[in-house]
């Protein structure tokens, strides 16, 4: 399994506009693609003391369904244009982990 980790920064007046248009249109566009071997995408807000900063983990079978997502360069970041509008800066590009050990709990 591969995990796919990109953050973005926003101003405390941006922080909400952009949890929405990764709510309403980023994740369902991704989602949408029905891309085979993508498994999960969690959203993760922190507040910090000028700005808020977002991290986002996708979780995927294997680098191929990453390149499935994103194409030959799969470490380049996806973010669309609304989304860009409202942060303050971000990643270029994500980096990719290889998943040794996760064990969800019941």
């Amino acid at each position: 399994m591969i995990c796919r980790v990109w953050r973005g920064w926003t101003s405390r007046g941006n922080a909400d506009a952009y949890q929405r248009i990764v709510h309403g249109q980023v994740i369902p566009d991704i989602e949408a693609r029905r891309i085979p071997g993508f498994r999960q995408i969690d959203l993760m807000r922190r507040e910090l003391e000028d700005e808020v900063e977002f991290t986002t983990f996708m979780w995927f079978d294997s680098t191929d369904a990453v390149r499935d997502f994103m194409g030959e360069d799969y470490t380049v970041s996806h973010v669309p244009a609304a989304a860009r509008a409202v942060l303050s800066r971000f990643d270029s590009h994500a980096v990719h982990h290889d998943v040794v050990d996760r064990r969800p709990q019941v």
